[in-house]
């Protein structure tokens, strides 16, 4: 094969399902995603894609390709990581990912390592996606729910994210606050969909309201902030950042059913930089003093 940027393209169109989500995994212009796709599939002489209104699927010639892409830069990405991560100074990029949501409880703690580390660049993603660890995605990945079981990844406990239940104070001037589950009748609440609807909290609110309650419904935290702070109705917020808005008053407090595991996951070839670890213990501090919150 010529080029293995055209093949590296490929991968990530097939592996995301779209050009824009490839351009900004590459960083580059979707112009040149599109470019290297239609190079490799005429050096190749087949179609590798489908192209459809909704993004791109793989032919079945583009899987063959791709599987063997894939491995590739699998191995790419795990050499890459421990040249980037060998050295003994605490410098260059640190990426860190983490739920969405949790970006008030991270980042003191991500500026307090980059202060003490000033030639650390710090690179905080939050998104929905899982980043793969084992593709160079990420040095350190702040995960939420059940224990992540990648063998290759290195797994520590970071306590739990605490969750209430919320209403502004608007809301409940004009509506009164309900004193529990028993007293739900009447009232309207702000919902999930999507990834973050499978949260034990979520799910409780779907035991406990009546769908035809649930007259607000959102995809990520920012929103659901946002209309619980324009009194769209009564809704779940984390509750280090709620309990520190006057605005918001807490309608239940933390469950320990609501409750959601929090997880560091480093990759085994990173775990022991000196990196990585100086910024796990800023983290684990940090995570102390959340549980006492």
């Amino acid at each position: 094969m010529d080029s293995w940027d055209e093949v590296r393209t490929a991968w990530q169109v097939a592996r995301l399902g779209t050009v824009s989500g490839a351009a900004e995994v590459l960083g580059v212009h979707h112009a040149t995603v599109i470019r290297h796709i239609d190079a490799l599939e005429r050096r190749l002489g087949v179609k590798l894609f489908q192209r459809h209104a909704r993004g791109y699927t793989p032919t079945e010639a583009g899987r063959d390709l791709l599987s063997v892409a894939e491995d590739t830069a699998d191995r790419f990405g795990q050499l890459s990581a421990r040249i980037k991560g060998g050295g003994a100074e605490i410098a260059g990029d640190l990426v860190v990912t983490a739920v969405m949501g949790m970006s008030a409880m991270v980042t003191p703690a991500l500026m307090a390592f980059q202060q003490a580390h000033p030639n650390v660049v710090v690179r905080f993603l939050t998104d929905s996606r899982v980043f793969r660890l084992e593709y160079g995605e990420a040095h350190l990945a702040i995960r939420a729910g059940a224990v992540p079981e990648d063998p290759d990844n290195v797994v520590q406990p970071l306590g739990y994210l605490r969750t209430g239940l919320y209403a502004s104070r608007s809301y409940a001037a004009a509506h009164g606050l309900p004193r529990g589950p028993d007293d739900f009748a009447g009232h309207r609440f702000i919902g999930v969909e999507g990834d973050s609807a499978r949260a034990p909290f979520n799910r409780w609110m779907a035991e406990h309201v009546k769908s035809d309650q649930i007259i607000w419904r959102v995809t990520e935290t920012a929103a659901m902030k946002d209309a619980l702070l324009a009194g769209a109705g009564i809704g779940f917020a984390t509750a280090h950042l709620a309990d520190a808005d006057d605005s918001l008053i807490q309608v239940m407090p933390p469950q320990t059913e609501w409750d959601a595991p929090l997880w560091l996951v480093t990759h085994v070839d990173l775990h022991r930089t000196p990196k990585v670890q100086s910024c796990l213990g800023f983290l684990k501090a940090a995570a102390a003093k959340w549980a006492t919150l």
